[in-house]
């Protein structure tokens, strides 16, 4: 029989053994990203939702990849994610600096939906907006953004490049996904914790950071060009 005082005992080891776990995941979250994003990267050349992105990843200034972007919900819906931004320098892409998306909406929606999201920025212009805190995509003036992706023809016309393009490869019952409105923040908390000290986002894109822990997603970008 159940009594009071082993329900209490019992929640309390559960709830010490959740808190114990906390520091472990914390640590381990930011390379689950890393290693997600290389997986993405390979899916790049496998997956026909992501059509022509490896080419315009070669012209691309700016690199922005999620690995597992969740849709879901019933009545309220939201959508979120953890990712890598990079950024192409002189010597290279960069070393990853961890941002994160979000948005939340209303509406009769039902079902679930996770998709691989990458973000390539296409022009200096772009690159600037997406670096300010709290970049809303397509809300900023000036800054184009063409959504691709799920079985889209990936060509671009026009003479012009958009300064932003979205691909995703989606599965689920949303049956495609929209950015839209969509909240990109730095994590800078996560910066510290993966490269051992108070950093901010700049420092990690432009700066002459070191981690080897990073070395397999630099080399697999460089790969790509």
């Amino acid at each position: 029989m159940l009594t009071r005082a082993n329900f209490l005992s019992g929640a309390a080891l559960l709830a010490t053994s959740m808190l114990a776990g906390v520091p472990a995941m914390a640590q381990s979250s930011q390379q689950v990203t890393i290693d997600g994003a290389r997986k993405v990267l390979n899916d790049l050349h496998h997956d026909k939702a992501f059509g022509n992105a490896v080419q315009l990843l070669r012209q691309a200034k700016a690199v922005f990849i999620v690995p597992k972007l969740i849709k879901g919900g019933f009545i309220i819906g939201g959508e979120g994610g953890n990712g890598v931004l990079m950024v192409r320098n002189r010597g290279g892409w960069s070393n990853p600096g961890f941002y994160a998306i979000g948005a939340g909406s209303f509406g009769l929606q039902a079902g679930l939906e996770q998709s691989e999201l990458i973000m390539l920025i296409m022009t200096q212009k772009g690159l600037e907006g997406v670096l300010r805190d709290q970049f809303k995509i397509g809300a900023q003036a000036g800054i184009s953004v063409v959504t691709l992706g799920s079985g889209v023809e990936g060509a671009i016309g026009g003479a012009s490049l958009p300064d932003v393009v979205v691909w995703s490869s989606s599965t689920g019952l949303y049956g495609g996904l929209t950015v839209d409105g969509s909240v990109i923040r730095a994590e800078p908390r996560k910066d510290a914790e993966f490269y051992g000290r108070p950093v901010t986002a700049r420092d990690v894109l432009y700066g002459a950071m070191e981690s080897g822990r990073a070395a397999p997603l630099r080399h697999a970008m460089n790969e790509i060009g």
